[in-house]
């Protein structure tokens, strides 16, 4: 009994203990010295979707690896590179799931396509619905 008790205590603790200890990347929290350059580190920031939070973009979320992408897309930046340059390098590591607008290929056609045939069958399913109200 005392084992399991113990097991779950553990269990329960492990999301607790997920996130390191060290501290954040250096760039992480801290803005760019240049406007200009963090103007432009942000706009790709917020086009970028954290790995661990999935909803969320790597300029709104708390995790630790979201800060890490925010250091890195600001030392980026701030050495230089290109926006596009950046997130070409993000989608190469991590695929195109890192991005809020992935490319349109054929694998991501459903991804693209699923709205407009939604809309399309929810028009359809409405006519007929109206057209068997009108007939009673």
């Amino acid at each position: 009994m005392k084992r399991a008790l113990i097991a779950l205590a553990l269990i329960a603790a492990a999301p607790a203990l997920a996130d390191s200890s060290l501290p954040p990347a250096a760039l992480a929290n801290t803005q760019l010295p240049d406007p200009k350059q963090e103007a432009a580190a942000k706009a790709l920031m917020v086009t970028l979707r954290c790995l661990v939070c999935q909803g969320q973009s790597i300029a709104d979320s708390d995790a630790e690896i979201a800060g890490d992408m925010r250091a890195l897309v600001r030392r980026r930046i701030q050495a230089g590179e290109k926006p596009e340059d950046i997130r070409q390098w993000l989608i190469a590591r991590y695929g195109n799931w890192v991005s809020y607008a992935p490319p349109v290929e054929p694998v991501t056609w459903p991804l693209w396509g699923a709205p407009i045939l939604l809309l399309v069958a929810g028009t359809v399913i409405a006519r007929g619905s109206l057209k068997r109200r009108r007939r009673t």
